[in-house]
């Protein structure tokens, strides 16, 4: 093969919705959609924001500030209920999944750490093992009321069949420098579940392909009032057939080119082969974190220790009982 000759990676993006607030429901469907796209010849997934444990959207959890509503604990309840933990059945099933398949899944999550929730995106190899996962640093205007905030011990960019592979949820790719974070780890595959269907979204992915110089996988949910209880207090879109998430679900190359989607008001698979060798291609003029970079004016120091509100262990120069 010459350096000129192309060898392609199939990937895709899973535009679903969740099973709302029944996560083994749903980690069903998740592994009906691994099969399928192993069967296409995917080797990479993607699945959106929030999958795995419901995107609430439209939910007010009605707390005015100074009060939290009874309504509102409630609601909570529920939703704590409907999330899942990183080591529990739901994502093992998917994992399980990924093994059997031989798909590199990256997989939207709500993630249960104790009593805390936190938007989180899992990083599953094509041999089942969790990989890496990215909590979300910043949660977006009053999901700040339901997500806890990841910090920056997971920010991983990890190896897949379809190069360095790492994921940047909804609004925290108009983060500039937790992009310049994921660049500077040489991310090939950046992968932004989001909740966010509006026009506007397009665009941004098309800016972090050609800022990133990498492929851009999205997936956004399609869900409907009536995928979600009867007594769920939606906001808006109150009829069953509203669309509260739409999709928009998009796959750009690293020339900004738009190669699968915009799938919009309808679940399905966007599907697409992509050359590894494009990024090295198109950073020939432009690495944003390498030769573009101007470190003697700008720099950038990302802190990657674990923050624990509590440690149990004896102080130095001590010894325990």
């Amino acid at each position: 093969m010459t350096a000129m000759e192309k060898q392609m990676t199939r990937v895709s993006v899973a535009q679903v919705g969740s099973i709302a607030f029944d996560p083994a429901a749903t980690a069903e469907k998740a592994v009906a959609i691994v099969a399928e796209a192993a069967e296409a010849g995917s080797r990479l997934l993607l699945f959106p924001e929030a999958f795995l444990g419901t995107y609430p959207k439209a939910l007010l959890f009605r707390s005015p500030i100074g009060r939290r509503t009874e309504q509102a604990r409630a609601e909570f309840e529920r939703y704590l209920a409907g999330a899942v933990e990183l080591d529990g059945p739901e994502v093992a099933r998917v994992a399980e999944a990924a093994a059997e398949h031989g798909v590199f899944v990256v997989l939207g999550i709500v993630e249960r750490a104790g009593r805390t929730l936190y938007c989180t995106a899992v990083l599953i190899s094509d041999t089942g093992e969790i990989v890496g996962h990215h909590r979300k640093v910043m949660p977006t205007g009053t999901e700040r009321l339901i997500w806890g905030f990841g910090d920056g011990s997971t920010l991983p960019v990890v190896e897949s069949p379809a190069g360095r592979v790492g994921a940047v949820i909804c609004w925290e790719n108009y983060m500039p420098l937790l992009r310049t974070a994921m660049y500077a780890q040489g991310i090939a595959v950046y992968c932004a579940p989001t909740a966010d269907d509006r026009d506007s979204w397009l665009p941004t992915m098309t800016h972090v392909a050609l800022e990133g110089r990498c492929h851009v996988l999205s997936a956004c949910q399609v869900m409907r009032r009536s995928d979600y209880p009867d007594d769920y207090d939606a906001d808006f879109g109150t009829e069953p057939d509203a669309i509260l998430m739409r999709g928009g679900s998009v796959i750009v190359s690293p020339r900004g080119e738009i190669i699968a989607g915009p799938l919009y008001d309808e679940e399905g698979m966007l599907t697409a082969d992509i050359d590894p060798a494009e990024v090295a291609r198109m950073s020939f003029d432009f690495d944003v974190t390498g030769h573009y970079a101007r470190p003697d004016i700008f720099s950038l120091h990302v802190d990657t220790g674990r923050k624990e509100p509590v440690r149990f262990g004896t102080a130095p120069g001590t010894t325990g009982s």
